[in-house]
């Protein structure tokens, strides 16, 4: 365990176990009144001091600095990769024990390690869909940023929050935190990395048209042109293979071979990571109103395309094919746009998100266009929203778009009824039922 107080505490507390008075460790080189400095923590001994007084106290130089000696302190780094690892490919809930660990383990002596760990753990909660939590760790790394910017960096904390307070429904926080995001990362010319990529989506996710001038959907423009949206190969086996000789070398005892392992199969990973995310930005800019049809369909053929070859993403194929058909019924290709949802049904895995009704309305869009009875669609897409209850990740919003659509197709159709019931549910979903107590249903709505 590494040891807990100062420099200073353990160059008394050894000097002392040594039965050694100040003038004694001083020796013919240093002062008594210096090692007294030191103690107190009045002076910070110089390398070449330090190391001096770590022989004469019979300790390596890295404890007398650190608290920790240097096998402590690779096993420490190997445990955060391989919660890392837990976070990029396992189990989110492990991956934030792992976490939780390291910070308990380790001490202010080593902040830059605990901080690096506080900040996986807060990624870890997030991933969980835990945001309240997730907001208030984020939040306190922040703080700390502020008044130890060698921890740690504020800029990839702001990214952060601002995609958590985005999935919990502040979007003018969300804004906010983006904004100030965005002045760091284009003062610094950022336009490729994972910050570069994780700002465009949280600025783009919390957009729901062009907006003209717009300096954040211009950073986002940049970064979809640098970087594109790349083939995503999937190199899952490779990341397991690698993770597991990282533990087996742990196992050893050769920390510093788990560790190099380790990395290269953090490495292996980043790719595909990255080409995943710059995908979600190329759906939600797609998506966004104003987006011109060709541009959109360049990116979201290339976003489907990414997520049909990476494994677990069966659900964001299932959105960018949605996508994908919005945009050929913006092009009027209602045929196309038919066979896109009908491909997004047969491909959506999971019938507790908006996906399958949105495929409906899609549908029932097509119907109507051609002079079809759309009314199957719409019960379908009806009862597909009415299965969604409680809380859940980031999609309040998208039901509530959901709701409202269906209220105008059934407009559309003549059901006069179900138009109403179905505006009184978008309500409901996007939180102002209260707020919006006693206003015509239809006047609340549209205003």
């Amino acid at each position: 365990m590494p040891s807990q107080g100062t420099i200073g505490d353990r160059v008394r507390g050894l000097r002392l176990n040594r039965r050694m008075s100040q003038a004694q460790l001083a020796g013919p080189d240093l002062s008594d009144s210096y090692v007294s400095l030191i103690e107190s923590g009045k002076r910070t001994p110089t390398p070449v001091v330090a190391r001096l007084l770590a022989e004469r106290l019979g300790c390596t130089t890295e404890f007398l600095l650190h608290g920790i000696e240097p096998r402590q302190r690779i096993d420490t780094e190997l445990g955060l990769r391989h919660a890392e690892l837990e976070l990029q490919h396992g189990d989110a809930a492990l991956a934030a024990e792992r976490f939780t660990e390291i910070v308990k383990a380790a001490d202010e002596e080593n902040a830059m390690l605990t901080a690096h760990a506080r900040f996986g753990r807060a990624r870890a909660l997030e991933a969980q869909g835990r945001l309240g939590q997730a907001v208030e760790a984020f939040e306190r790394l922040r703080r700390e940023a502020s008044a130890h910017p060698e921890r740690l960096a504020d800029l990839p904390l702001a990214v952060a929050l601002s995609r958590c307070y985005q999935h919990a429904g502040d979007r003018l926080r969300a804004r906010d935190l983006a904004a100030h995001a965005l002045r760091q990362a284009e003062r610094l010319e950022i336009t490729q990395g994972e910050i570069a990529i994780d700002l465009a989506a949280a600025i783009v996710e919390a957009r729901e048209e062009m907006e003209s001038g717009s300096a954040e959907l211009a950073y986002v423009r940049r970064v979809l042109d640098v970087n594109g949206v790349p083939d995503v190969v999937d190199r899952s086996a490779e990341i397991d293979a690698l993770w597991q000789a990282s533990v087996s070398a742990a196992a050893g005892d050769d920390s510093a071979l788990a560790v190099r392992l380790a990395d290269d199969a953090i490495t292996a990973g980043r790719s595909a990571r990255l080409a995943l995310q710059l995908a979600r930005v190329a759906v939600h800019w797609a998506r966004l109103a104003g987006t011109p049809v060709a541009e959109a369909e360049r990116l979201v053929e290339a976003a489907a395309k990414a997520f049909a070859t990476a494994p677990g993403t069966g659900r964001e194929r299932s959105e960018a094919l949605i996508a994908h058909a919005r945009v050929r019924l913006r092009a009027g290709d209602l045929a196309r746009a038919g066979e896109l949802a009908t491909a997004a049904l047969e491909a959506a895995p999971d019938a507790s998100r908006t996906t399958p009704a949105e495929a409906r309305l899609v549908l029932a869009t097509v119907a109507l266009d051609l002079g079809g009875d759309a009314m199957g669609h719409l019960a379908t897409a009806r009862d597909l929203l009415q299965s969604l209850s409680g809380p859940m990740f980031g999609s309040d919003r998208q039901a509530a778009r959901c709701w409202r659509e269906l209220g105008d197709l059934y407009g559309r159709a003549g059901g006069r009824a179900q138009q109403t019931a179905a505006y009184r549910k978008a309500l409901e979903a996007a939180g102002v039922r209260s707020a919006l107590a006693g206003l015509p249903v239809n006047a609340a709505v549209s205003g």
